[in-house]
């Protein structure tokens, strides 16, 4: 079984910025409407796209699979098909020799919203938070994007944004 191991923080200020490697605009839909077991997600990364299918649980470990579709494909997916959509820009910054952040500043109906995940290799796996890290959300569904995608950070109540 494939799994993805992950831990996803808010981001508090712009330091992180002066030390981006790359970036990359992406745009996402979700096949599934309501949380089941997975959730079915299609993403064009620049001009590759992939299918991928994650379990829907919350926590920093959980099953994941993905698989390349070619981008006209996924276009046309995004466009005919997807129940909720995202648009960000994902920033890279290292986090040690085999560790990188994916930050990601989200666009259109969750704009303002800045989010850094972090991909290990064990769930124990420590790891250095640079100071421009918030609290965790990683056991929070709310702040997963399938959840974004159906219900978008701008018409949350100020109150549930912190």
């Amino acid at each position: 079984m494939a799994l993805e191991i992950e831990r996803k923080f808010r981001v508090i200020h712009d330091a992180w910025r002066s030390h981006v490697t790359h970036s990359v605009e992406m745009r996402q839909g979700y096949l599934t409407q309501e949380v089941g077991k997975a959730s079915v997600r299609v993403r064009l990364e620049g001009e590759q796209a992939n299918l991928n299918i994650k379990a829907a649980v919350t926590g920093s470990a959980r099953a994941e699979y993905e698989y390349a579709i070619p981008a006209d494909e996924a276009r046309e997916l995004l466009a005919t098909l997807c129940v909720g959509r995202i648009e960000k820009i994902r920033h890279y910054v290292p986090a040690g020799p085999d560790l990188s952040w994916e930050i990601d500043e989200f666009l259109s109906d969750n704009a303002g919203l800045i989010v850094a995940e972090i991909e290990l290799p064990r769930v124990d796996q420590p790891f250095d938070k640079p100071q421009w890290l918030g609290r965790e959300l990683t056991e929070e569904r709310r702040w997963y994007n399938h959840y974004l995608a159906l219900h978008p950070y701008n018409r949350w109540p100020d109150a549930d944004r912190a």
